[in-house]
């Protein structure tokens, strides 16, 4: 890596400053078209409209023509967009009118670049404490039907609604059956951990994993017919890589292990996760690149990508995790997808500002900075903003 002349000062948390040197933009190379050895999607954010009112509590107000160009970005670099899931804000913003309108923008996008998408169905629309299993199943059949409609799989996002209501396994197997049953073609399962939302503690009717996995795989089993694949978010490699070897022939695991991603990718001789990640919607460049030396079968090349993005992603996801999402939205501003650090309910607040300077400095230490010098005077502005100015 060439590092240029220019240094940032970044504060530290004893009240002094660190001089970082910048390093010289990486020309990334483009891959428009779908990879051929794996599946990739990047879970991407959706930009807030900065004249908006989204604040805390309020209706979402976007800026449209930002969202879409981020999702263009990803389209550049050969991955399928995971849309409308936890990283675009639902559940802490994204209501379901907007849910609603950011699903059929990106799909009829994703159709005219022949690229591949995927859009969360869930249960959000419910806004009280469901009364009955019947009312989940409903909403989820809602939310299927619309996903499906606009031209977009679908990926059946796990229910804070069910998980209030359910009261065993068998609640889950039934409201899932009956999902699935009037799915038009195979969906994504998605497993999200307690740690993206508290809320979904004990999902599969068991807070202790191994039995909520069985109950996960008689699902599967069950309805094989009906599951592509399935997204698991629970930040352990090894629960990942058991799950995988136990999944019917055909359904795929994307992982959604944010922590240990390249290693699950690539795989262990046997079996490998394709990807459905919000990490990858802050590494594009280097995803595309380190997939491209993976369908050259470059094992040692796929590695050299990955490498540099996971001390990022780690510190991106890091607790609590649920708010990723900031470090997600403040790299789209660094390098340039969006006017503004404003993000819908409010939540670029979620992050301290120290927490943010060292997610730009692992950024720059990746070359995933793709113009250093906006991306350091933006950084500026948000330093003298809460009172660092140096």
């Amino acid at each position: 890596m060439t590092i240029t002349t220019a240094t940032v000062a970044l504060p530290d948390a004893e009240g002094g400053w660190r001089e970082t040197e910048l390093y010289e933009p990486r020309a990334w190379t483009e891959h428009p078209e779908p990879f051929q050895s794996r599946i990739a999607f990047a879970a991407a954010h959706v930009v807030a409209d900065p004249r908006g009112e989204n604040i805390p509590g309020a209706p979402a107000v976007i800026d449209w023509e930002a969202t879409l160009g981020f999702r263009r970005h990803l389209f550049r670099y050969g991955l399928g967009v995971a849309e409308a899931m936890d990283t675009a804000q639902r559940n802490m913003g994204l209501d379901w009118p907007a849910t609603q309108e950011l699903i059929t923008r990106s799909a009829a996008l994703a159709n005219e670049h022949g690229a591949r998408i995927a859009s969360g169905a869930g249960t959000d629309q419910l806004l009280s404490l469901p009364g009955s299993l019947g009312e989940v199943t409903d909403a989820y059949l809602e939310q299927l039907e619309f996903v499906e409609a606009a031209g977009s799989q679908a990926i059946v996002m796990a229910s804070r609604q069910l998980a209030a209501v359910a009261r065993s396994a068998d609640d889950y197997l039934q409201v899932y059956s009956s999902v699935l049953s009037r799915a038009t073609q195979p969906v994504v399962l998605h497993w999200l951990g307690e740690m993206f939302d508290p809320q979904l503690n004990g999902y599969w009717g068991s807070a202790d994993i191994p039995t909520a996995t069985r109950t996960f795989l008689d699902l599967i089993n069950e309805q094989s017919a009906k599951v592509d694949g399935v997204k698991v978010s629970l930040l352990s490699a090894d629960h990942e890589q058991e799950l995988r070897a136990a999944l019917p022939a055909g359904v795929r695991l994307y992982t959604g292990d944010d922590y240990n991603y390249p290693e699950l990718i690539e795989g262990d001789g046997d079996h490998h996760s394709d990807a459905l990640l919000g990490a990858f919607a802050a590494i594009a460049p280097a995803a595309s690149a380190a997939l491209s030396a993976l369908d050259a079968d470059d094992i040692e090349g796929y590695r050299r990508e990955m490498a540099p993005t996971l001390a990022l992603s780690r510190y991106i996801f890091a607790p609590p995790t649920y708010y990723y999402k900031t470090g997600i939205a403040f790299l789209a501003w660094l390098n340039g997808h969006q006017d503004g650090f404003v993000m819908v309910g409010g939540l670029q607040s979620a992050r301290s500002i120290l927490h943010l300077a060292h997610v730009f400095e692992l950024a720059n230490e990746a070359q995933l900075l793709t113009d250093p010098d906006l991306a350091a005077h933006r950084l500026g502005l948000l330093l003298a903003s809460a009172g660092l100015a140096r």
